[in-house]
């Protein structure tokens, strides 16, 4: 993975906490860090290339006037008031390679004074206890506590995510691999053979297991959802993430949400009120 700084700027030197998204349930955990670039005095400060994500290329997805800027695949941005980097995913990972991108980018994370990862995630609704039905959707798991536990996150009222047992076969199996080199490990398909394997085969689960392999600190935040229109999705998930920043005081909440330009059009325009 190699990071190419826009010019006349550079990432800040000194410990930073890391924001990403893990492709999911409705794209909701990338609409949230859509929320947040465009309602947080942020800036991109350049862009990284990992042969695991497939390209892309568009318009300036946050502003309705035209600077001329495109967006690719996986941009890195900064909070100019606080120690906050974001990397925005926009372009899926290669089948198969999901293991190999997450230790690529858990080890530039690493190398780049990285104080903690925050992973943002949807998790299919259909999974979710029937005896939670009613409570927070919001679930966690954390490097914080062998068990996956997190105090910050318990203060919130959230619930571990059940299925994270870390000394369960499965998830033992994603450390190990996640331990592994490059070229001695298993592949992806080794981890979806089974029900008890479904939480270690998502993505989420790859990036949380490679970070916490490699020493870093790091919490996935994840919401229970399904697919359809997901911007109320991503706006819970927004307030979950700012309550937890505001929690640790690694930054301020913004008072309202901007909405991106780019979500005018993203489900398409509203039903003609003359059908009704």
């Amino acid at each position: 993975m190699e990071f190419y700084a826009v010019e006349q700027r550079s990432m800040k030197a000194e410990p930073m906490t890391l924001l990403t998204p893990a492709l999911s349930i409705g794209n909701v955990g990338q609409l949230a860090v859509d929320l947040l670039i465009a309602s947080l005095q942020t800036h991109k400060v350049g862009y990284l290339d990992d042969p695991c994500i497939l390209p892309c290329i568009g318009n300036d997805p946050y502003h309705a006037v035209d600077k001329g800027e495109l967006a690719v695949a996986l941009e890195v941005y900064e909070e100019q008031d606080d120690d906050l980097r974001i990397v925005q995913q926009r372009a899926p990972v290669i089948k198969g390679s999901m293991l190999k991108f997450s230790r690529s980018f858990s080890n530039w994370a690493n190398s780049n004074n990285t104080g903690e990862v925050v992973i943002l995630s949807g998790v299919d609704s259909g999974k979710r206890p029937m005896r939670d039905i009613g409570s927070s959707p919001i679930r966690y798991i954390s490097t914080a506590n062998p068990d996956g536990t997190d105090p910050r996150c318990e203060a919130l009222g959230w619930k571990k995510l059940e299925d994270y047992l870390p000394s369960s076969d499965a998830w033992r199996k994603l450390d190990a691999q996640s331990l592994q080199e490059e070229d001695e490990a298993l592949k992806d398909t080794d981890l979806q053979m089974s029900d008890e394997m479904y939480y270690p085969s998502l993505p989420f689960a790859s990036l949380f297991s490679c970070c916490k392999a490699r020493g870093l600190k790091a919490v996935c935040i994840l919401l229970f959802c399904s697919e359809g229109d997901n911007i109320q999705d991503a706006f819970f998930l927004g307030d979950a993430l700012q309550i937890f920043r505001s929690l640790n005081t690694i930054g301020s909440r913004p008072q309202t949400w901007n909405v991106p330009y780019s979500w005018r059009s993203v489900y398409g325009p509203p039903p003609d009120p003359t059908m009704y």
